[in-house]
């Protein structure tokens, strides 16, 4: 397996933390409940040097003074801080798994309608860390991050103020060290956000790696690869934690510069207070006041320091998603999509079609490509690997359009009707048999996701798959496992056919459908393939031609275009392509 390619760069502005307001403006009521009782935890945490100064004023130095009622009051302002700090924590966490799971929905979503083209040109492993680990950096920007930003910057300015009233001078030379705090918030603020940026990517390439090797794990194991796949995850892993550590060590060598120039600020400052209560300008509750209000803005601004790199990181990961969100798939309804007629024939033809892959646009997959097929014909196309045999179901499910002709699905062209609707006429039986995790119930549903059991089990023996079904442990609600792990490639083809047959479509495309199966197990599905395709358009991509000679036509296929066409006894006898395979197949010779 080659190791991935580099994951695309990502912007990393905190503009683009938009994408995420947009998703929790949807929820006013917890936003403002969120707000009031943060700026509630904040006050009550402003209170509490206010409250000191009393006690110490009125309490501690002045003579008799009564101090019960101060410590009262402080103990109900610790009470409201309590219950605000837990009703913030409840809104706030609230809305990060509510953002997440809604931006999860919506880029899962736009997903399903991007043609194939897209994931071939983007590898679906990076997709799905996408919507795994960028949505949990947002989730932990929404819930955690966020507020404690808020938190700390009301903090920061409600503190300021009330510095003010405590000690005009004081506080003026305080402010004046804050343009010092903040340029290297700045200047290594940017390197972090380039290092974040690389170190989330390299994240996603160990996601990828990951979900590439446990899905071709018997191929890892059938050639003893196990040992070279370690080293290279750990390799990537590795990667990744480098850049992990060259991010975390700027980010500490920044928290430290920034709390050593706030505290060596407030140390200054209140050298110089200390000596206004020695000469009498300041008392000395005062004075404890603003000391723990000092210590709560530096907190503050040395928090705000730390949670800058975690935004900048959840600004990443919100451009990355919103990169997904914002995909426009190419192939979709026109504005007044043209209805197809009914009753549905199955009529099917390609036009002088020409059409190239997107990962492959030096190589004609079909090169001015004619082919009427007519209702309830079953035609056979054969030819060797790469003519082009495959691209046509392709096109024909209208997964891509041609860049030159045009396909007609019962008289009318593909572009001018609705993609769903021309799928919803066709079944597809694959070479490679899709079994999802999930029951065998929802496997055969998805053919016909309304159809009930006697429907279920109808199909099921048409396409002699009921007696294994029903010997599975739970019959039908037996959980098939990861790709049909607990299935024969015989059950599963069955399997597939069953689904075609409860999709009831007039147009009916095999791709290879018997051609890795034992000769049971091809008879089997044989029998059941011929029951599907009666009355039906049948389009048949074999190899084996022995399995195509009952086709009303067979269509010789190269370099995607059509170099023969007959009944396979006038092909045989012809000297061509299809001769030459047949001698091939039936006499082993060239």
């Amino acid at each position: 397996m080659a190791d991935p390619a580099p994951s695309p760069p990502t912007d990393r502005k905190l503009g683009n933390l938009g994408l995420i307001w947009r998703f929790a403006a949807r929820y006013p009521g917890h936003i403002v409940g969120a707000g009031i009782a943060l700026l509630a935890a904040a006050l009550a945490t402003l209170a509490i040097p206010w409250r000191l100064r009393l006690i110490i004023d009125n309490g501690f130095i002045a003579k008799g003074g009564e101090v019960s009622p101060y410590f009262h009051y402080l103990l109900m302002i610790i009470v409201v801080l309590a219950l605000a700090t837990a009703m913030r924590f409840y809104f706030v966490s609230w809305l990060g798994e509510r953002v997440v799971a809604d931006i999860r929905s919506a880029v899962h979503g736009n997903l399903l309608t991007l043609a194939p083209g897209y994931f071939e040109e983007n590898r679906p492993a990076e997709i799905a860390s996408r919507l795994t680990a960028d949505t949990t950096l947002i989730e932990q920007v929404v819930g955690t991050t966020a507020s404690v930003a808020l938190r700390n910057l009301v903090l920061a300015l409600g503190g300021i103020a009330y510095l003010f009233t405590l000690a005009p001078k004081l506080t003026a030379l305080l402010l004046l060290g804050i343009p010092v705090v903040i340029v290297p918030i700045v200047i290594l603020g940017r390197r972090v956000r380039t290092v974040a940026r690389h170190s989330q990517d390299r994240i996603a390439d160990v996601g990828a790696m990951t979900a590439e090797t446990l899905g071709a794990m018997k191929i890892v194991q059938a050639f003893g690869q196990e040992a070279r796949e370690g080293g290279r995850f750990s390799g990537a892993v590795e990667a990744a934690f480098g850049t992990a550590r060259r991010r975390i060590s700027l980010r500490a060598i920044m928290t430290a510069i920034v709390m050593f120039l706030v505290f060596s600020s407030i140390t200054l400052v209140m050298w110089q207070g200390a000596m206004d209560v020695a000469s009498g300008a300041m008392s000395g509750g005062a004075l404890a006041a603003f000391m723990l209000s000092g210590a709560l803005v530096a907190g503050a601004f040395g928090a705000l320091s730390e949670v800058y790199g975690d935004l900048l990181r959840g600004a990443g990961a919100a451009s990355r998603l919103a990169e997904l969100l914002q995909e426009v798939p190419d192939i979709r309804p026109p504005a007044n999509p043209v209805p197809l007629p009914l009753p549905p024939k199955g009529s099917l033809s390609f036009e002088n079609v020409t059409f190239h892959y997107p990962t492959r646009p030096e190589v004609k997959a079909l090169d001015d490509f004619s082919l009427a097929i007519q209702p309830g014909e079953m035609v056979a196309v054969v030819g060797p690997s790469g003519a082009g045999k495959s691209t046509l179901f392709q096109l024909a499910q209208r997964f891509y359009d041609p860049e030159a002709g045009r396909l007609r699905l019962d008289g009318i062209a593909l572009p001018d009707a609705d993609p769903a609707e021309v799928r919803s006429r066709i079944a597809m039986v694959p070479q490679e048999t899709v079994i999802f995790a999930a029951s065998a119930r929802d496997n055969l549903r998805y053919g016909r996701w309304d159809a009930d059991d006697a429907a279920l089990w109808a199909a099921a023996e048409a396409a002699n798959a009921a007696t294994f079904l029903r010997a599975l442990p739970q019959g039908l609600d037996t959980f098939m496992g990861e790709g049909g792990a607990r299935l024969s490639g015989g059950q599963r083809q069955r399997l597939a056919i069953a689904r075609a047959l409860l999709r009831d479509a007039p147009l009916l495309l095999l791709d290879e459908a018997t051609s890795a199966l034992d000769a049971e197990s091809e008879r089997l599905v044989q029998t059941a393939l011929d029951r599907l395709m009666q009355n039906r358009t049948t389009i048949v991509i074999a190899h084996r031609l022995a399995t195509v000679r009952a086709a009303d036509r067979i269509v010789v296929m190269d370099h995607g275009r059509i170099v023969e066409e007959g009944t396979h006894d006038a092909l045989a006898s012809s000297g061509g392509l299809y001769a030459r395979l047949a001698r091939l197949q039936f006499e082993g010779v060239e």
